[in-house]
């Protein structure tokens, strides 16, 4: 799970369980062991003009915009299957990672309106001009639900940079690293990364942070029993 993970975000999950660590520590320990540290990628300057201004539309809070994707991959007997992603590009969470043999538009649609249902429409919706995307009944039902539609130039997958970035780690830390014998183990492994994205992995566009970590409950100097046991009344006679 963590080995294509470099030291800062390792850093990040040693504090989060309670450790109180260095990074410069951590650093030398993950270099000691031989441990790949990802290189940090260049920035992409091509998404803003020199005078400063944005070429595209920037998520500015949560279901203000979504993002959504296809990913490709095989299973140990040759046979291929699709992924559909859907990212929140404020909160960086995954929202879904849909899995089949084939996804045509009607999954699509399917996939988004359960996700509206839980989490309400989304102001635009980004993704780019393959045939599922553009088909007329997706258009038509994105207007429909009161979302807009926020396609991207063909050949131009810089401009949809945070579902693409989530692609490349969905293929470094899982698809790359994994066999996949069914479709149905595909389905739970997939599902089961997605759900450790969210809660778990450190993100460094949120100050190493998961997107949507889980409630945790507030640690205890001492046993909640002995607590309890300290502040209860006593009786007298």
């Amino acid at each position: 799970m963590y080995g294509r993970y470099g030291y800062r975000r390792i850093t990040a999950l040693l504090r989060q369980a309670g450790w109180v660590v260095n990074k410069k520590r951590v650093e030398r320990i993950w270099r000691r062991e031989g441990l790949k540290v990802p290189r940090k990628q260049p920035k992409k300057g091509r998404l803003w003009l020199s005078d400063g201004s944005c070429l595209r539309l920037r998520p500015e809070r949560a279901n203000h915009v979504w993002a959504y994707d296809f990913v490709q991959n095989r299973t140990h007997d040759g046979r291929k299957f699709r992924m559909l992603c859907v990212v929140d590009e404020f909160t960086r969470e995954a929202l879904a990672i849909r899995v089949d043999r084939k996804l045509s538009s009607a999954e699509v649609i399917e996939t988004l309106a359960e996700l509206m249902l839980e989490r309400g429409v989304p102001e635009h919706i980004r993704s780019d001009n393959g045939p599922e995307f553009v088909a007329q009944a997706v258009r038509n039902w994105i207007a429909a639900v009161g979302s807009r539609t926020a396609y991207i130039e063909p050949g131009s997958p810089w401009e949809n940079g945070y579902v693409e970035s989530f692609n490349s780690k969905l293929r470094d830390e899982l698809l790359h690293r994994e066999i996949f014998y069914s479709l149905k183990e595909a389905q739970i492994l997939i599902e089961g990364w997605r759900k450790h994205y969210n809660a778990v992995r450190p993100h460094s566009a949120l100050r190493w942070t998961p997107p949507a970590p889980e409630v945790r409950l507030p640690t205890f100097r001492v046993w909640p029993a002995r607590t309890l046991a300290h502040h209860a009344p006593t009786n007298y006679h």
